[in-house]
């Protein structure tokens, strides 16, 4: 196994966003060969946490896959000269978390479900591989929205019930770039709460309301993240993927296993791309909402 965070990128994909970028990368695993939490999602997929930066002031949104990953981040940012770094938790997955401990000593901001999934789920969290222990909790929580202000930029946390009941978002109102957690994924949602997904399509349509210039999410291509993010076509081809998913309660002769012809109104947007790693998500994705019913 190679060094884990040696292969991390720094994009700068925004005025005032920095981003670490992990994963896509064919043919390695960075944990472990055998089936674990940290290869088999978050690396394979590739993932990216970012950091709100002006001035000697940060916010770092989700600690990315393992403490070396969050240690990497926390000298980058102290390399260009900060000096006060809170966090952000978008919401209580492993593979957002799993650096917290290197910010202890940081403010870290969560909402109140996400709290409460972290508590009640602290003893599997602790005993996954990788272990997350200590698991660090939040020591700032809100409910609904928080607003904030990063040196001169203004930061809006705002929850958002999309793939997991604890989502929150980050948005940046002065330029409409929104950081989106997993609420969307590129090419597709990965479905974790199949009896939500009615709740998560009345979310997207709220999403699909704001004044969004450009997405970058935690799980997408390097290169579109790199050149600034996605579109807001990205809303309209997760929604496309996630309505048909939700049919396929009723018309399982939908359930197609192939991602391409399933998903083929979604590609259809040109707002995601195609990537075979999410072929084994999307075919986890129509067990759960089969035996969801």
């Amino acid at each position: 196994m190679h060094q884990l965070g040696s292969t991390m990128r720094v994009l700068r994909p925004a005025p005032h966003v920095v981003g670490f970028y992990d994963g896509r990368i064919a043919g390695l695993r960075a944990h472990s060969e055998q089936p674990n939490w940290l290869d088999d999602g978050a690396f394979t997929l590739g993932i990216c946490s970012y950091a709100i930066v002006d001035g000697a002031d940060a916010l770092v949104y989700d600690t990315h896959i393992s403490r070396p990953h969050a240690g990497i981040i926390r000298r980058t940012l102290e390399e260009l000269g900060v000096t006060r770094i809170r966090v952000a938790l978008s919401h209580w997955h492993a593979d957002h978390i799993a650096g917290n401990e290197v910010f202890a000593d940081c403010e870290i901001i969560a909402n109140h479900l996400t709290a409460k999934a972290l508590r009640d789920n602290k003893e599997r969290l602790e005993a996954r591989d990788p272990p997350i222990k200590p698991l660090i909790p939040p020591n700032r929580l809100f409910e609904g929205a928080l607003s904030l202000t990063v040196g001169t930029v203004e930061v809006e946390l705002r929850q958002a019930e999309i793939h997991s009941h604890d989502g929150t978002v980050l948005f940046l109102p002065q330029t409409g770039v929104l950081i989106a957690g997993d609420t969307l994924e590129d090419p597709i949602t990965y479905v974790v709460e199949p009896h939500r997904l009615q709740h998560h399509l009345a979310e997207l349509r709220r999403l699909a309301g704001w004044a969004i210039s450009r997405i970058l999410p935690s799980h997408g291509a390097l290169e579109v993240i790199e050149a600034g993010g996605y579109g807001k076509g990205f809303i309209e081809a997760s929604l496309r993927y996630v309505e048909k998913l939700d049919r396929c309660r009723t018309e399982p002769g939908l359930a197609e296993p192939d991602l391409r012809r399933f998903a083929a109104e979604a590609f259809d947007t040109g707002a995601i791309g195609y990537f075979a790693a999410y072929e084994p998500v999307h075919r986890s994705n129509l067990a759960a909402v089969a035996a969801a019913g």
